[in-house]
């Protein structure tokens, strides 16, 4: 019996090259203005028209300044990519989700909310993270330059298939615990090549009570455990969540579209390549101490000592450690923070928000501390005000910022200054990614929101 993958993956195969990489035809390819324009000059070159321009959208999020975001951007490289991106959409005919409009935010945050990305598509993007949108039930991967004109040109993308991994989480999770904390718990005991090579499809009984933002976290990180993608089937979680968006099927077209996703599943007897299970039980809330995403603990835990390093990793594991100021075997609960960024395509959406908010509800901004709090995309900051979060964060001493990438990347303003500890839900923690020489913890919005009212990092089971 088929796993899922394969039922998706063998669906979009237009033909197999002997020996060679299989051409696959793409659902929906997402451009946003740092990977695209290479991509269009070399349509320009050629001559060539995009292939099926409605399967194309276009969002400006990488640059984008996370405030006075109705004036010109001041950063020259930044303008430029945001302005190029605009004029190919409106030269090739390209949907396109400028800054400031209601439509605008992360790529990888509007796509399901719009409800663009469908279970059982296959969605790429010139951005590795876009293994997030395999949270709908779609085969989701991050593509480079070439292969974005590729797509652009023949709605078809050459691509060996991977190899299938299925990762069961069983049981509950312990209260404090969040999906972001499942994802660092993986790429610990994974690595960050662990699933090189493969496709995870997600599952277990932690999986099925995940909400779909839950997934879409779970999901945005696979790629930092070296898979090509994750993915859940889908089921009445994702359907629901479906349901009434803006580019959902109605009607029939929706019974239709239903009754076709609820055979999206792996067989009972489905073979995987490889299959690992993980119990809930040993997740505890968790803070990374090095530089990949890779090397976590769980808050109560120790850096681990040299001794439980292996001999080939001692010397990166070191370097890793001089970097962050930190030493093996330090804990780090109570060690101070100056920066905390809520935000990114990892935990960006609504319910990070309410997460956020049920700490520091009552609680103030510990001095000091510089807090982003940026959402995904203008729908989850018109939520958010809808919800009164903002209130909340405001009587707090915490300001909500414009959508963007913000500080997940330094791209764009919100850049960590050098030797600054920053606690971050995003996605990254290597050396210079939040600006050059800051230090970043990954986290879940809920130990953010501790670090953000104590000033130092902190377990969050404490303060719920």
């Amino acid at each position: 019996m088929n796993t899922l993958f394969d039922k998706i993956w063998d669906k979009h195969v237009v033909q197999q090259i002997e020996d060679g990489p299989t051409q696959l035809y793409i659902d929906r390819l997402y451009c946003h203005e740092v990977t695209s324009p290479q991509a269009f000059a070399g349509m320009r070159e050629r001559g060539l028209k995009c292939f099926r321009p409605d399967h194309i959208y276009c969002m400006p999020d990488h640059n984008t300044p996370t405030h006075d975001q109705d004036k010109p951007i001041e950063d020259p490289v930044s303008k430029k990519q945001v302005d190029t991106l605009a004029k190919n959409a409106a030269d090739f005919g390209l949907t396109h989700y400028g800054m400031m409009s209601k439509d605008n935010g992360i790529i990888h945050v509007v796509g399901p909310e719009k409800g663009l990305s469908l279970p059982g598509m296959t969605i790429v993007c010139g951005d590795s993270h876009t293994s997030t949108h395999g949270a709908m039930g779609a085969v989701a991967f991050g593509i480079g330059t070439s292969e974005v004109e590729m797509v652009m040109a023949s709605q078809c993308i050459l691509q060996q298939k991977p190899k299938s991994m299925r990762i069961n989480i069983n049981g509950q999770l312990q209260k404090g615990v969040t999906p972001k904390d499942v994802a660092l718990y993986l790429m610990s005991k994974l690595t960050t090549s662990g699933a090189t090579g493969y496709f995870v499809e997600y599952s277990g009984q932690v999986v099925k009570d995940m909400t779909m933002e839950g997934r879409l976290t779970l999901c945005n990180l696979s790629i930092e455990m070296g898979a090509r993608g994750g993915f859940v089937a889908p089921d009445e979680t994702t359907f629901e969540y479906i349901k009434g968006r803006e580019f959902a099927p109605t009607g029939e077209a929706w019974d239709k579209a239903v009754a076709y996703w609820k055979t999206l599943q792996s067989g009972d007897d489905a073979v995987f390549d490889k299959e690992l299970n993980f119990e809930a039980a040993d997740i505890e809330p968790r803070i990374t101490y090095g530089t990949n995403p890779g090397m976590g603990i769980g808050i109560t835990e120790a850096i681990p000592s040299i001794d439980d390093i292996d001999e080939a990793g001692k010397a990166s594991f070191l370097k890793s450690l001089d970097y962050m100021g930190f030493a093996p075997g330090e804990k780090l609960i109570g060690h101070a923070i100056d920066y905390v960024f809520l935000g990114a395509c990892t935990n960006g959406r609504i319910e990070d928000f309410r997460a956020f908010a049920s700490i520091v509800k009552g609680r103030k901004k510990a001095d000091g501390v510089v807090a982003w709090l940026v959402p995904g995309s203008w729908a989850v900051d018109k939520q958010i005000r809808e919800e009164g979060l903002d209130k909340v964060f405001a009587e707090a001493g915490f300001e909500i910022r414009q959508p963007g990438c913000s500080a997940c990347l330094a791209m764009n303003d919100d850049k960590v200054p050098a030797g600054k500890y920053a606690v971050s839900t995003s996605n990254r923690n290597f050396e210079g990614r939040q600006g050059p020489g800051s230090r970043t913890i990954l986290a879940s919005p809920l130990v953010a929101a501790a670090a953000a009212v104590t000033g130092k990092i902190t377990d969050p089971r404490e303060l719920l």
